[in-house]
């Protein structure tokens, strides 16, 4: 079962009646059975084993430090054994190879592993910092851990954020019934409509390299970063809809990335809640440890006052930028592109910014204009596009032997030649264009009024037409072809 099948959509709705039908004090059991059958379902019974194995490690491990006096020795030790345990399968199926043991379990890797892994860390975590008390509940530990709108694709979410949304009784809203319907048909025309239609040029590029040189690898990675986009944030607005049905608000995790001025912005806007989990459960704690004062101490006697705050500032960066991108995948094209090469941006971005000062004002550059912004957002979106490169690439060696050709190859002729047909038929380039520019009008929009509200003010004939000429272009041109896996969002295997 996927999120973008039929059968997704008869199990949720069926989901949704017992819902409401029954006692409002057995929702949360409804939503701990539907999310234990929609996860067997989708991952089967091995995953499922895996998730059933996290659930009961940091069950019974958060019981434990618990009871321990809160900043003791004791406390600490059992802190560390259970982030290590929870831990431990995703460095068995994700990194294992990484550091150059085989895999016990071949290319097994639970559906959606590692974000119901950060789920259940975060929740360790903040009990062993006493920001909340142990769950005692067990099942009820188990819906947090594997509420299954989530479990493909997350957002990644917090127990303190989380626990009186799913325990606390809702009743029916015609609203939310509403709103959430149709934030998840704009999901699917995201997903089936545009994202799967570019996978397509995508992939006979990305794959039969080096047949398809220079502007090709240019142009089938632009195309990656909306596929991508279409596709992820396609998948987030499935799961927000359909939580939004249930009475249940998940954090955003898009803000119209592509509109960011910076690479630090397009961070604070793209996959917004890993960002802010690894900010709050890996950065902070390391810049207050006692290793990183020392550091930082350290680094004050010898470079200064000023200059000394930058290095332990810089070199715990690394260690963030380093962690998100092995997040993505035990492999180097993960780790540079999706890690280090935005540390890189970064760190030289903040070194630079002075000398960028004095040419804008050496110049005259005016930044308050529409033309500056612009700039800023294509420069920032050309930056995000190499380091998409080697998101999509199979290996570190590829990524950089695409980017040789498209620093040596010369050939936009392929722009009027008709060569770009090879790619995709010119009827999906013009439908891909079209409804991408819808994208961007709805999100354009989105940044002055609140879309849905906006759409449910309307007549009748309006609004259902709205939703109908939507409905229509998702049957009609979403891709079903024989090879279409509806299963294949991006980052679920993540």
């Amino acid at each position: 079962m996927t999120l973008t099948s039929f059968s997704f959509l008869c199990f949720l709705l069926a989901t949704v009646l017992v819902y409401y039908i029954l006692p409002k004090r057995f929702q949360w059991a409804v939503l701990l059975v539907a999310s234990l059958v929609f996860y067997a379902c989708s991952g089967g019974t091995g995953a499922l084993a895996f998730l059933l194995y996290g659930i009961l490690v940091t069950w019974l491990g958060a019981l434990w430090v618990d009871r321990c006096p809160e900043g003791s020795k004791k406390r600490r030790m059992f802190t560390a054994a259970l982030v290590i345990l929870t831990l431990f399968p995703l460095f068995l199926l994700k990194y294992i190879r990484f550091f150059g043991f085989s895999a016990p379990f071949g290319s097994l890797a639970p559906l959606g592993i590692s974000f119901y892994t950060m789920n259940i860390l975060g929740y360790v975590i903040d009990v062993s910092w006493g920001v909340l008390p142990a769950q005692k509940n067990l099942a009820k530990h188990a819906l947090f851990a594997g509420y299954f709108p989530q479990m493909i694709s997350g957002p990644i979410t917090r127990y303190p954020a989380m626990k009186e949304q799913l325990f606390t009784p809702h009743s029916f809203s015609y609203e939310n019934l509403t709103y959430g319907a149709q934030r998840v048909l704009w999901g699917f025309f995201k997903k089936l409509v545009i994202a799967e239609r570019l996978a397509g040029a995508v992939n006979l590029v990305y794959n039969r390299f080096p047949l398809y040189p220079g502007w090709y690898v240019g142009i089938a990675t632009v195309c990656f970063a909306f596929q991508l986009y279409m596709d992820f944030s396609g998948c987030m607005d499935i799961v927000l809809g359909a939580s939004q049905i249930l009475g249940i608000t998940l954090p955003e995790n898009f803000d119209c990335p592509y509109f960011s001025r910076s690479i630090s912005e397009y961070w604070r806007r793209w996959h917004m809640t890993l960002g802010a989990w690894f900010k709050d459960y890996l950065f902070y704690p390391l810049q207050k440890s006692s290793l990183w004062i020392r550091f930082l101490d350290w680094s004050k006697g010898r470079f200064g006052k000023k200059r000394g705050k930058k290095l332990p500032l810089y070199t715990g960066m690394l260690v963030l930028w380093f962690s998100v991108g092995m997040w993505h995948g035990g492999s180097w094209n993960f780790i540079v592109g999706s890690g280090l090469l935005h540390w890189f941006y970064i760190v030289s971005g903040e070194l630079l910014a002075p000398l960028g000062k004095r040419l804008v004002t050496a110049f005259h550059i005016p930044t308050k204009t529409a033309g500056w912004r612009l700039f800023q957002m294509l420069r920032t979106f050309f930056l995000v596009n190499l380091g998409f490169v080697f998101f999509r690439a199979p290996s570190l060696k590829r990524a950089l032997s695409l980017l040789e050709s498209m620093g040596t190859v010369w050939n936009p002729q392929i722009l009027f030649d008709h060569s770009l047909f090879l790619l995709m038929p010119a009827q999906d380039w013009v439908l891909s264009l079209l409804s991408l520019l819808l994208v961007l009008l709805i999100s354009v929009c989105k940044q002055k009024i609140k879309i849905r509200p906006a759409i449910a003010a309307q007549n009748l004939v309006c609004r259902w037409g709205i939703y109908l000429l939507l409905f229509a272009a998702v049957l009609l041109f979403g891709c079903y072809g024989g090879d279409y896996d509806a299963a294949s969002f991006i980052y679920q295997k993540f």
